[in-house]
């Protein structure tokens, strides 16, 4: 398993070589893999981009608590986190998630799970850009929603 926080882009190809090299490729018939763009929009119309804060430490070790998580819920082989912080423009790659198991829907759900649980327990703060005008933005309700759904359901599909 590997977490990190990095200012510096990603190669989505290294991180999936990473990913599959570290695994326990017998056991494994599935590797997921999700990445996260900025969007040029919000519910208020066009920005720039986003800056991404975090908590050095405090961060990565919630980012290893949640992989942990992961593989116990889904049965996971490997599974890694990495994800980016500081000023980033539109379309920039934010977050990459890779999850490896022996079948697929637990690959899947593992790789929502990371997903959903990262944008409520994970110190990272977000903040928009337009023109010169910065706003914090604050969590969504759809994001507690999903989040609380792994929380209170039964399933993992």
């Amino acid at each position: 398993m590997f977490a990190r926080v990095s200012e510096a882009d990603f190669s989505q190809q290294a991180l999936y070589d990473e990913l599959c090299l570290n695994n326990q490729a017998s056991q494994s018939g599935a590797v997921v893999t999700f990445t996260g763009r900025v969007r040029d929009y919000n519910a208020e119309g066009a920005i720039d981009g986003i800056e991404l804060e975090y908590y050095p430490g405090m961060t990565e070790s919630a980012l290893q608590q949640l992989l942990a998580q992961a593989t116990t819920r889904f049965g996971l082989t490997n599974a890694g986190i990495v994800h980016r912080v500081g000023r980033l423009p539109n379309q920039a790659q934010i977050v990459w998630v890779g999850t490896c198991a022996a079948h697929r829907q637990d690959a899947f759900s593992a790789a929502s799970y990371i997903m959903d649980m990262l944008k409520q327990s994970v110190p990272i703060w977000k903040k928009e850009w337009a023109g010169d005008t910065s706003t914090w933005v604050a969590a969504k309700g759809t994001d507690n929603e999903a989040a609380m759904r792994w929380l209170t359901d039964d399933k993992d599909d």
